[in-house]
């Protein structure tokens, strides 16, 4: 006797479909564990590399040097255009420190990152080499501090610009490396540095372009 279709479909179906198990890797030596998909979702926002890592550490060291860049502007500056700017700069970068702190305290990292002075291990820092792209050097933070008014101005908006252009070259280098910037915090963090900081350059060309 032939199966009519309802029975067909139940002798194929069985019931209804079931989901594949969600495999998630162990650490070196571990077995693999079956996860729930929330536990997959809340995973794949948590997920980081070490260039992330490297990244958040080092744009640490990176906005601390504008923020004390801002604070000789303060009173060395002379143009109320400029120290506004600054302030607005300062207040964004603290924000972002704050940021960046939390997401590495969060995963237990260390905030400071273990080689700041990556090329000079070994070696007295060379005050003509700044410690990553776009900073200062010891010898231009020098110079900045010794200059004031309209002079100041100048070399804080120079600086500055290579400062935030620096930055860029942060993220466009952490963006080539495969994996990065998964984690939805972290992506909108590089996001926002190359919007805010690429306008901030066009604004402080305009403005140096007038003193």
């Amino acid at each position: 006797m032939p199966l009519t279709a309802p029975a067909l479909t139940a002798g194929l179906v069985g019931g209804p479909p079931q989901t594949p198990p969600i495999f998630n890797p162990g650490a070196p030596g571990q077995p693999a564990r079956v996860i729930s998909a929330d536990e997959a979702v809340a995973l794949s926002r948590t997920g980081y590399v070490e260039a992330d890592v490297r990244f958040m550490q080092h744009m640490l060291v990176h906005h601390a040097q504008a923020v004390e860049m801002v604070e000789l502007l303060k009173t060395r500056g002379a143009s109320e255009t400029v120290r506004r700017l600054g302030e607005r700069i300062a207040q964004s970068q603290q924000a972002e420190m704050e940021l960046m702190q939390e997401w590495l305290s969060s995963r237990g990292l260390p905030a400071a990152a273990p080689d700041p002075h990556a090329g000079h291990r070994g070696h007295a820092p060379d005050p003509n080499a700044p410690v990553m792209p776009g900073m200062l050097s010891p010898a231009q933070m020098a110079a900045l501090a010794a200059a004031s008014g309209a002079e100041f101005d100048r070399l804080f908006l120079q600086g500055m610009i290579r400062h935030h252009q620096g930055a860029l070259d942060m993220v466009e280098d952490l963006l080539a490396h495969p994996d990065t910037a998964e984690d939805p915090m972290l992506s909108d963090f590089a996001s926002s540095v190359t919007a805010d900081q690429s306008a901030e350059i066009l604004r402080m060309q305009s403005i140096l372009s007038e003193l």
